[in-house]
Formats: C-alpha cells, structure tokens, sequence
C-alpha cells in the first residue's frame, strides 16, 4: 500500500509541477505566443511507460485542471476528454517502450501533439466556422509541435528517471515481503 500512496503523491506533484510551469513560466519564453505542451509530453510519457491506465489517470486530471482554470467557454470535460485519449492510446506502446531507445517517445509525443492540435481545430475553430486550416497549421499546429519536440529533449529525461526511481522503490518494497 505504501509504494502505491508513493507513486500517487509522486504524480500529483508532477501534475501541480507541469500545471504551474505550462501555465506561468513557459508563457514568458513563448515564441511569437507558442509555448511548449508540458501537458502532452507528460501524458505521453506516462501513457507509454506505465499503460493505459496510469496514462488516462494522468491526462484526464491534467485536462480537468485546465478546463476549470481555463476552459473552453461553459464547457467543463473536453480538455479532460483530450487528454484521457491521448494518455489512453499512448498506453497501447507500454510493451514496445525501451527506456534506452528515445526514437518510440519523440515519435508519440510528435503523434500526440499533431493529433492534440487537429483536436483543438476541429473541435475549437472549425466549428465556429473558421476554415482557415492551412493558416491555423501553419502558425500554430507546426510551431507547437517543433517547440515541444525541443522541450521534450529535455523534460522527457527527467520523467523517465522519475518513473526509473519509482519502480525501482517499488521492486526494493515488493522484495521485502518475500
């Protein structure tokens, strides 16, 4: 029970971390208004280290954390919904996940973003009868999967020894008991 509270009190943080950098500091090294998602690269991440499960539990509270602080209009879900998916779908890479090989996680976080950003047209522009795609594409889709890309070279490290620790804190209490 002990390596489970662990584990969560370790995601929360993680959580409250990646919230306040996405949501303050990378606003201040946002180029031409582009900032980085924090928010995919941890979804991701998890989604394909720990499973599904652990990746839907991770985007939808990440996504709720947006929706109530910056939400889509009376809209209370859709950013929880987003991120549940993309958590969820990167869960399906679990058994192919190396920890040495970082061509499977720049090629999901990739996935995810252009997906997350498709999403976000679809659903947030093209509905309100914006049909600028190749424009919204262009400056906003592109620019945002490069910054992240880029961020995830640096962040992607830092959760993978993070959930490196955990396991292996996990396996030191699991041998306890035997």
């Amino acid at each position: 029970m002990k390596i489970k509270i662990k584990r969560i009190l370790v995601l929360i943080v993680l959580v409250i971390i990646s919230f306040l950098l996405q949501t303050s500091v990378l606003k201040h090294i946002a180029i031409g208004s582009i900032t980085p998602n924090l928010f995919i690269i941890l979804v991701s991440s998890f989604g394909f280290m720990r499973g599904k499960k652990e990746g839907m539990l991770i985007g939808f509270f990440l996504g709720l954390l947006i929706d109530i602080f910056y939400g889509v209009g009376n809209l209370i879900g859709f950013y929880a919904l987003v991120y549940l998916v993309i958590g969820y779908l990167n869960g399906f890479f679990k058994r192919r996940f190396l920890a040495d090989d970082i061509k499977l996680p720049i090629a999901l976080i990739l996935g995810s973003e252009f997906s997350y950003g498709l999403v976000n047209y679809l659903f947030l522009y093209m509905m309100r009868s914006k049909f600028q795609f190749i424009y919204y594409f262009g400056q906003i889709i592109m620019p945002e999967l490069v910054y992240t890309i880029l961020v995830t070279l640096i962040f992607y490290p830092i959760i993978l020894r993070i959930n490196q620790f955990l396991e292996a804190d996990e396996k030191r209490s699991a041998g306890k008991f035997v």
